[in-house]
């Protein structure tokens, strides 16, 4: 199988657009989701009335455009480098969605949870640490 080349400067710029592209997503998912609470799912006329209140945000609507640049930006960086890499170097938002769901929508997070958060974050650099193309050795 043929070797994909090196995180470059211009890919690492990529995959932070990815991240924070998704925690974007997520966010106007969220206040999607937020703005139609009061809406009981229970019967056919609250689903109904979900659907309709979800389909005219414009939070939905700026979510599915940015998941449609993530679509062509994670494109273009998996034609470079290896999937195994990009996906873990693309855990970033593992931590920049708990920090927006603390500062703008005013979630608690545990400690326990900012713990699994770092301990995320060791995992991925190391896995890009270990990306560095290597010397050829016969």
């Amino acid at each position: 199988m043929l070797r994909k080349t090196h995180i470059t400067f211009k890919i690492l710029l990529f995959l932070i657009s990815i991240d924070l592209l998704e925690t974007f997503v997520q966010f106007c998912f969220k206040k999607t989701a937020l703005a139609n609470s009061s809406f009981e799912v229970k019967t056919l006329e609250g689903i109904t009335h979900f659907i309709t209140g979800v389909a005219i945000s414009p939070f939905l609507w700026l979510a599915l455009a940015s998941v449609l640049l993530i679509f062509i930006i994670w494109s273009t960086i998996l034609s470079k480098i290896d999937l195994s890499v990009a996906v873990a170097v693309n855990s970033f938002s593992f931590i920049t969605i708990p920090l927006v769901s603390v500062v703008f929508l005013h979630e608690r997070i545990s400690l326990l949870r900012w713990l699994g958060i770092f301990i995320i974050l060791i995992g991925v650099v190391l896995v890009s640490l270990s990306s560095k193309p290597k010397e050829y050795q016969p």
